[in-house]
């Protein structure tokens, strides 16, 4: 009996043996087989009364093992009919996207190495642990001829007096600046440093631009140099008289750019690259104005004549100096400011907006503040910027300003320096 048995697991052991499908039924044949001769040998061992104990165990145990043998087989060969094979999901790879998407990115490597950060240093103060003038305020500006020549804003080179222009480019390196020509009707001006081999600026055109094409502003808000922000053109031709400006016929270029203290004289520049403006005044955010390029040019186009003939135009008056930025509030202006914030006066229909004041000026010491609106001056009533300078050029030692600081009402007092 033992040698039939060990028989069986021989021709058992075969199943382990066929690599397919058709030697796994030869190997169920076998299997049948062995069932066949376990049961006639089973039914002797009962006639004979002999053999049963050992005979139920291969009864029991055959199926058992003969099953875990076919699932052996069935897992090490067919597994993947049993167990189908699953693919994990895979987020695609970014790196072309990046590539294909990230225009701003190409636009900045193209334009930042022309772009310089202007500081105006006061020659009367000095700073306690260098000994070196301390900054009055800053600006941008970019370079438009490699021998050195940098257009910027003129409230950024004039707004002080006793000062010197310092000019840092991209690349870290520091110059002494010198203002060759100023046109304070257009806020254009012209700084000159020695330095040769210098990246250029593209100059777009500003005729050709449309509202809701993307614009780059690039500058030194805060004084953070080499600074990007991005938006859309808003509108192409917002007038000079909406904005409270006199004697001034320009059409703005509006954006939603974020701009602030610091980017004044820096450019605005389209996707190829080029600027199709400068960057001049901020009301509030979301609501940003640049000069356009094509005015821009003419301003260079006369100073390049004035320059060949030996003379510059430096014809801004001398006046006190009050050290504020500012922007008168027009109709137009003052709706939005209503719809943006709610620390406007509702019932306020005029007056001028400070947007920028100088550290260490005559209106920071006395306490003016970035945002306060400037209603009247010596009981004077201010609609617009040329009050303001009508009060700076007036007699009065002094000056008595009513301001609305938010929903509060208040009075500074100011003493203007001399020119």
């Amino acid at each position: 009996m033992k040698v039939m048995a060990l028989n069986n697991l021989r021709k058992f052991r075969v199943l382990f043996k066929y690599p397919n499908s058709r030697a796994l039924l030869g190997s169920f044949r076998h299997i049948n087989d062995i069932h066949q001769q376990n049961k006639k040998y089973n039914d002797e061992s009962k006639n004979n009364g002999s053999g049963h104990g050992r005979s139920k165990l291969w009864t029991t145990g055959l199926p058992i093992a003969t099953a875990t043998a076919i699932t052996a087989y069935l897992i090490c060969n067919h597994k993947d009919a049993i167990i189908p094979n699953v693919s994990a999901f895979t987020t695609p790879p970014l790196s072309g996207r990046r590539k294909q998407y990230n225009f701003l990115a190409d636009v900045v490597h193209a334009c930042a190495p022309s772009v310089v950060y202007i500081e105006i240093k006061d020659m009367r103060q000095f700073d306690y642990y260098t000994g070196k003038p301390v900054t009055a305020s800053n600006g941008s500006g970019f370079i438009i001829d490699s021998n050195g020549l940098i257009l910027t804003n003129a409230h950024v080179v004039i707004n002080k007096p006793h000062t010197m222009v310092q000019v840092r480019l991209n690349d870290g390196r520091t110059f002494p600046g010198v203002v060759e020509d100023i046109d304070q009707t257009s806020d254009l001006a012209t700084v000159r440093i020695q330095c040769k081999d210098l990246p250029v600026m593209t100059l777009g055109q500003s005729s050709t631009l449309r509202s809701g094409e993307w614009v780059v502003a690039l500058g030194s808000p805060l004084a953070l140099s080499n600074t990007v922000t991005a938006g859309v053109v808003s509108s192409t031709q917002r007038a000079s008289q909406e904005l409270g400006l006199k004697n001034r016929d320009i059409n703005y270029i509006q954006t939603d750019a974020a701009i602030t203290f610091g980017n004044s004289g820096g450019p605005l520049v389209n996707l190829d690259g080029e600027a199709i403006g400068v960057n001049s005044m901020k009301v509030t955010a979301g609501i940003s104005f640049a000069i356009p390029i094509d005015y821009v040019k003419l301003f260079l186009k006369r100073a390049e004549e004035r320059r060949k003939e030996g003379v510059s135009r430096m014809d801004y008056p001398a006046k006190r100096y009050m050290g504020i930025t500012m922007l008168t509030l027009t109709p137009d202006i003052l709706f939005e400011l209503k719809n943006r914030t709610q620390n406007v006066p509702s019932d306020l229909t005029h007056g001028v907006l400070v947007w920028k004041v100088i550290i260490g000026s005559p209106a920071h010491t006395g306490g003016l503040y970035p945002g306060d609106i400037v209603t009247q001056i010596n009981e004077k009533e201010i609609k617009n910027s040329s009050d303001v300078y009508e009060a700076l050029a007036a007699k009065t030692k002094s000056l008595d300003i009513t301001i609305f600081r938010g929903l509060k009402k208040m009075t500074v007092k100011i003493v203007p320096e001399d020119p």
